[in-house]
């Protein structure tokens, strides 16, 4: 399958998901990497967008499409056939359910879904149980939207965080591809 793969600012999983970007390149998937506009210029203490970038381009063997111009072809261009969003903010959920595209990876989402073909979301946010928890609601009510199962990351210390079971992605590329949901969609912390 030819995969769009877009990474959001959530930094501190990065480290997560570039694994499961090259087993999906391993798996004979072809990859192309999309970066928000965070994440494709900050430099944080989890390394430099120059390193990411590096990193992602030579996973996939393409160079990540970081703007508006390079995204907007996805969907008239039918290039992807399916588009990942891992880790998705809470900033990129709200722009989504309010169907803003004025980064690379709302409009990559966009476009993508002018086709109904599927995406799926892989959450990272501190406040998915409280303001960002309406924007998951309505984007799980959407068409073509699937979410890799999520789970509690710090109920003590973060109560109102989520962050996906990165290492589903697997089943819920399957499922989606399917047209389905995962399940279960919250998983504990074990």
């Amino acid at each position: 399958m030819n995969i769009g793969f877009a990474l959001c600012g959530s930094f501190c999983t990065f480290d997560r998901v570039l694994p499961l970007i090259k087993d999906l390149t391993d798996a004979g998937h072809d990859i192309t990497p999309i970066l928000s506009f965070q994440a494709a210029a900050l430099d944080t203490r989890f390394g430099t967008a120059a390193s990411w970038i590096e990193k992602l381009a030579y996973l996939t063997g393409h160079p990540p499409m970081r703007t508006l111009t390079e995204v907007e072809p996805i969907g008239p261009q039918g290039l992807f056939d399916l588009l990942v969003v891992a880790p998705c903010t809470g900033t990129t959920l709200g722009k989504l359910a309010c169907g803003i595209s004025d980064t690379p990876v709302a409009l990559a989402v966009k476009s993508h879904l002018r086709r109904s073909r599927p995406v799926i979301l892989g959450i990272s946010t501190n406040d998915a149980l409280g303001a960002s928890m309406r924007n998951i609601a309505v984007l799980k009510n959407s068409k073509h939207i699937y979410f890799i199962p999520m789970r509690q990351d710090d109920p003590v210390n973060k109560p109102n965080s989520l962050v996906a079971d990165f290492s589903k992605l697997p089943g819920t590329v399957d499922a989606a591809m399917a047209g389905n949901q995962v399940q279960p969609l919250f998983t504990t912390n074990a």
